[in-house]
């Protein structure tokens, strides 16, 4: 890869980073949408995101913890049925056909999210789930998430916000520490492909984790910025496009 475009996926991805995680997220399906935009196999793309996202999330989750917004008994019924379904969907494989028309369907629900959550804000008040409820959409977010190759939160907070829930920083500061758990599941899982990492992880790395410390710093003090969420809806329904016309 050349030198020149390794410095602009890095760049893409400190601005991916500090957009997800000024809202709890690790950033994962904006990094599979740099990645798909520059052509990267599907065989290193699942763990090299997964990677940056242990990185963001761990970020993420001690900004919005040190703030005082955490609910562990909002998060643990969510993590503990998820962590094993994101190991066994990290475990499964698909073809790269396959892989990338699901990885595109996924970037598109995250555009949509991203867009929707970006029109006005959610003035619910807070709920806590049923137990079975919050056990069941574990399984399903965990699974997907470790077979896909993101960290769920792209699922986790549109449901915690819709049922009412969580207010939206309390929703951020579960979704960063679900997103950690599920990612190192989800690499464990699929700890063959660590071996796919790409040589130019350290310098994607340190720009995601310097990306996702502005983010967070941000994001866990002051309500996250509408216009940059509508800016990045826009480069993943571009990317998940790429991704399906080219599966």
């Amino acid at each position: 890869m050349p030198v020149s475009e390794t410095v602009v996926i890095a760049l893409l991805l400190f601005v991916g980073a500090a957009l997800y995680a000024s809202v709890g997220h690790g950033g994962a399906s904006s990094y599979l949408a740099v990645m798909g935009l520059f052509s990267v196999s599907p065989a290193v793309m699942k763990p090299t995101a997964l990677a940056l996202n242990i990185l963001v999330s761990a970020v993420a989750t001690f900004k919005f913890w040190r703030a005082g917004l955490f609910r562990w008994n909002l998060f643990w019924p969510f993590a503990v049925a998820s962590i094993p379904a994101a190991f066994l969907g990290g475990a499964s494989n698909l073809s790269p056909r396959y892989y990338q028309l699901v990885v595109g369907i996924v970037l598109l629900y995250a555009a949509v999210w991203m867009f929707r959550s970006s029109l006005r804000p959610i003035a619910a008040e807070p709920r806590p789930p049923r137990l079975a409820a919050a056990i069941i959409a574990g399984v399903g977010i965990g699974y997907i998430s470790g077979l896909v190759g993101v960290g769920g939160g792209i699922f986790l907070s549109p449901l915690l916000l819709h049922n009412g829930w969580a207010e939206t920083r309390e929703t951020s500061a579960v979704a960063a520490p679900f997103i950690l758990v599920n990612s190192v599941a989800g690499l464990l899982g699929h700890f063959s492909g660590v071996a796919q990492l790409p040589v130019n992880l350290p310098m994607w790395g340190a720009a995601a984790v310097i990306g996702g410390w502005l983010g967070a710093t941000y994001g866990s003090k002051h309500a996250p910025p509408t216009v940059l969420r509508r800016l990045l809806a826009l480069v993943l329904v571009v990317a998940a496009t790429k991704l399906i016309i080219g599966a």
